[in-house]
């Protein structure tokens, strides 16, 4: 177990508040990050069906998943085994028809549970139609209620403890980005140079031992580098291309995500001053930053330095982050952009990632920030400038 008893109960007493606020007397989590949150499970399991269900009427939400990872649920929650619910091997990929939802549904209807307000994660990568057409048909006298983002928004504002984790994860997003840099050569394979940072965010540091990421290493380069979410191929870098690392580093799960340009040959007086307009415009917005302040006032401060420049930034400046899965390590909660009226508080953690392009030229550069009493602090210690080689 990660965290205390006492800190997941506390999480699962603040997500029954909303759900409160919200109608809904039982809710159905399969999101891992949340399952996560809320009762400490960890485990590669996210491609078959598995959740976690929170009742008001019981104190201890009740986590159910295929047989062989109920094991898993032993090792790495705080539930009691009663609440620790698994369907046999069977219902995976079923040639007889059965379904693992059908397992859930049983659950809820042992507890009592079928007739109440259902919440469900219903856009969600892991809540699927066939999900809901099941439930819809077992339980046709609940109400189903699209409780979407009720636990991302309590995961919003971290706990001391989840922030100490995050800045591990920043620890070895410093050493993952310099290895990324110092691995950038003209004549290696894009791919070689993916396996050295994959390596370097599993090893993590001497002290501290590296998880996966969320997403893999992004690193677009030469033709692709306007397009933000290529990841690698064997094709040999060139003289005089700019290559942009998008990378993190993750610790049990927490995330400090960190991105970089990096100029192989000596970059374009343009692209230079580009990178100054974004360096200052980034710093003034960081300064700016402080518990109050809404995402849309960052936003709109940071809008302004830029155009000093003549810059435009197309994109969303930042959005939340921390504790994630595959295929995002974003929150998708509250985001720095125009009519985001989030109120900044302490403990909210953003990645802020402007993304520069004008005239074929761009730069990219990000900082994962923590809000702290009076302002804001980076969760490492990494320069804000263009790497030249």
């Amino acid at each position: 177990m990660l965290f205390s008893e006492k800190e997941y109960k506390k999480r699962v007493e603040k997500t029954k508040k909303r759900m409160q606020e919200k109608g809904i007397d039982v809710m159905m989590s399969s999101h891992p990050a949340n399952m996560n949150y809320l009762t400490g499970y960890d485990g590669w399991s996210f491609y078959v069906h598995q959740c976690v269900l929170v009742s008001l009427d019981q104190e201890e939400p009740v986590w159910i998943g295929r047989n062989m990872d109920a094991n898993a649920a032993k090792v790495t929650t705080y539930l009691k085994p009663d609440n620790i619910r698994n369907y046999a091997d069977d219902y995976v990929h079923s040639p007889i028809g059965k379904h693992p939802v059908d397992f859930i549904a049983d659950v809820i209807e042992e507890k009592g549970w079928g007739n109440k307000n259902i919440g469900l994660e219903m856009d969600q990568f892991y809540f699927t139609h066939k999900t809901y057409q099941i439930l819809n048909k077992r339980f046709p006298n609940a109400s189903f209620i699209d409780a979407d983002l009720l636990v991302a928004m309590v995961r919003q504002i971290k706990s001391d403890p989840e922030i100490e984790m995050m800045k591990k994860a920043g620890k070895i997003a410093e050493n993952v980005m310099q290895t990324g840099i110092d691995q950038l050569e003209v004549g290696k394979r894009e791919c070689d140079v993916a396996a050295e940072i994959s390596k370097a965010q599993i090893s993590g540091t001497d002290k501290i031992g590296g998880d996966y990421p969320a997403i893999v290493p992004l690193m677009p380069a030469g033709d692709g580098i306007d397009a933000p979410h290529l990841t690698w191929s064997e094709r040999k870098y060139k003289k005089n291309e700019p290559v942009i690392l998008e990378l993190s580093g993750c610790y049990n799960r927490y995330h400090a995500p960190i991105a970089r340009t990096v100029y192989l040959g000596e970059p374009p007086k343009r692209m230079q001053e580009i990178t100054n307009f974004v360096v200052e415009g980034l710093e003034e917005t960081l300064d700016f930053i402080k518990p109050g302040v809404t995402c849309e006032a960052v936003e709109e401060k940071w809008r302004k330095s830029i155009a000093k420049g003549n810059l435009v930034d197309a994109s969303r400046l930042g959005y939340s982050f921390g504790l994630n899965y595959p295929p995002d390590w974003g929150e998708q909660t509250a985001s720095m952009r125009p009519h985001d009226k989030t109120v900044l508080k302490k403990n909210m953690t953003f990645h802020l990632i402007p993304i520069i392009w004008q005239d074929e030229i761009g730069f990219e550069m990000s900082s994962a920030i923590r809000i702290t009493e009076d302002g804001c602090e980076e969760l490492y210690n990494f320069p804000h400038k263009l790497f030249s080689k």
